[in-house]
């Protein structure tokens, strides 16, 4: 019973999906050992022993699982054949494309662990610190044979383009596994593919960081900020190897609108701030914008109405000023112009002023049409609400939040649930003193939350 208990067994499956014997195992992690001039002696009986419940020591383990992935034909980590971290608890590591494995994995198979993940102040500093040079040895070594090309990687960029229209109109719990697998079972063997120019396999980078960044995107509209959190650093790795300075900058801009959404401002102006440094000079005056405004969300959080201030109208002149088309990552929050207004009317809202919020929420309203944004326009429609509400024009904001339902309707997501829990608070006083329409739209909301 104990040898049960100690036996891999999730080593031992791979092995088995291998068909090698433990001789032919020991042989090619010696190989692999080998080209990173490491000599090894493994031999049969340490297989054995590994899979019988032993550690390897040192980067055996790492070696194991590309001996493995080399011999089945797909990526696997030291976290599947059960030698290494879990996956969940280490964020960041020099291997991106172990990453994708081991997200995905825990993703599709092992949700309850992997969705309860909490949200970690600390990590949204994580970019700061990152040696992208480690894991750009790593992945320098890490080609399956395939070959792939501006096609592949064209695909790629269209079924992003699919899947986040979906996720606009229909939340992002709607075709949360399909868009995993995708990146998984599609996108990771690609990155691993040789390129024809390094201009190609450049942007293949930059179309799976788009596609992670998507991915966060979904788990933080559902509420699962942890899982979230672990794509968007993913995404970030995954842009850095694009060697794009401005996609990077974006995803750290992500990082903070995440900590922002979840009122954790701590290490948000310094990341915003290496934001706009990494892509001074390198981005259009339309992703500039959206950093600057970005920054000036960070700066007001914490406390720092002046630069917050200063950031705005950075901001607005940047936005102003934009001629040219923003870069496919930027375009994926929207028109420019819509995105800065309701980000400006956030930061207004922070420091108070909500007449000047609620005209920047309807600017926003307005930048984006009807029908292809649907999710982001009834949360925007929800600020408005709480903007005139917060001005007593009470019976304006009743009407408001039941166009706001309007829109709710139908769509999966976490963040229109927390939004009910605003209007169920505000729309009890609004009954209890006989505001004209309250006592149907608590009806109404009462009936959307029990859906």
């Amino acid at each position: 019973m104990t040898e049960h208990k100690k036996t891999n067994r999730l080593l031992l499956a791979v092995v088995e999906e291998a068909g090698c014997t433990y001789q032919a195992l020991a042989k090619a992690v010696r190989a692999v050992a080998a080209e990173a001039g490491v000599t090894l002696r493994t031999s049969p009986s340490a297989v054995h022993s590994w899979i019988a419940g032993g550690t390897p020591t040192g980067q055996t383990a790492a070696y194991i699982a590309e001996a493995l992935t080399r011999m089945v034909k797909r990526k696997v980590t030291p976290s599947e054949i059960g030698l290494g971290c879990d996956g969940i608890g280490e964020a960041m590591t020099a291997d991106p494309l172990a990453t994708v494995a081991d997200l995905g994995r825990h993703l599709v198979h092992r949700r309850r662990d992997f969705l309860a993940l909490t949200f970690s102040t600390a990590a949204v500093g994580l970019p700061l610190v990152y040696d992208h040079q480690a894991a750009a040895a790593t992945l320098s070594a890490a080609r399956n044979g395939g070959r792939a090309g501006a096609r592949e990687v064209a695909a790629v960029r269209q079924l992003t383009a699919a899947f986040r229209s979906t996720d606009d109109r229909l939340g992002g719990g709607h075709g949360l596994t399909t868009t995993v697998s995708y990146l998984t079972d599609t996108v990771l063997p690609m990155l691993q593919a040789a390129y024809p120019t390094e201009a190609i396999q450049r942007a293949a980078y930059g179309a799976a960081a788009e596609l992670a960044t998507l991915i966060g995107w979904k788990l933080h509209d559902l509420g699962r900020e942890g899982a979230a959190q672990r794509y968007y650093l993913l995404a970030f790795q995954l842009a850095c190897s694009s060697e794009d300075a401005g996609h990077a900058a974006w995803l750290m801009r992500a990082l903070v609108h995440q900590a922002l959404d979840l009122n954790q401002p701590m290490n948000t102006v310094q990341l915003s701030e290496a934001a706009l440094a990494r892509s001074h000079g390198k981005v259009d005056r339309g992703t500039q914008a959206l950093l600057l405004v970005t920054a000036a969300r960070a700066y007001g959080a914490s406390g720092e109405g002046r630069k917050a201030a200063r950031a705005l109208l950075a901001a607005e002149d940047a936005m102003l000023a934009c001629r040219d088309a923003v870069p496919t990552y930027a375009a994926a929050s929207g028109p420019v112009e819509a995105t800065v207004a309701s980000h400006m009317g956030r930061t207004l809202t922070a420091v108070k002023d909500y007449a000047a919020a609620e005209r920047h929420y309807r600017t926003a309203l307005e930048g984006r049409e009807s029908g292809a944004y649907q999710r982001v326009r009834g949360l925007t429609l929800a600020n408005v609400a709480k903007s005139v509400a917060a001005q007593s024009r009470h019976e304006e904001a009743v009407v408001l939040w039941g166009q706001c339902l309007d829109l709710m309707d139908g769509v999966a997501s976490n963040r229109n649930r927390k939004e009910l829990t605003t209007v169920r608070s505000a729309i009890a006083v609004y009954t209890g003193r006989g505001i004209p329409g309250a006592a149907g739209l608590a009806k109404r909301v009462a009936k959307f939350a029990a859906a």
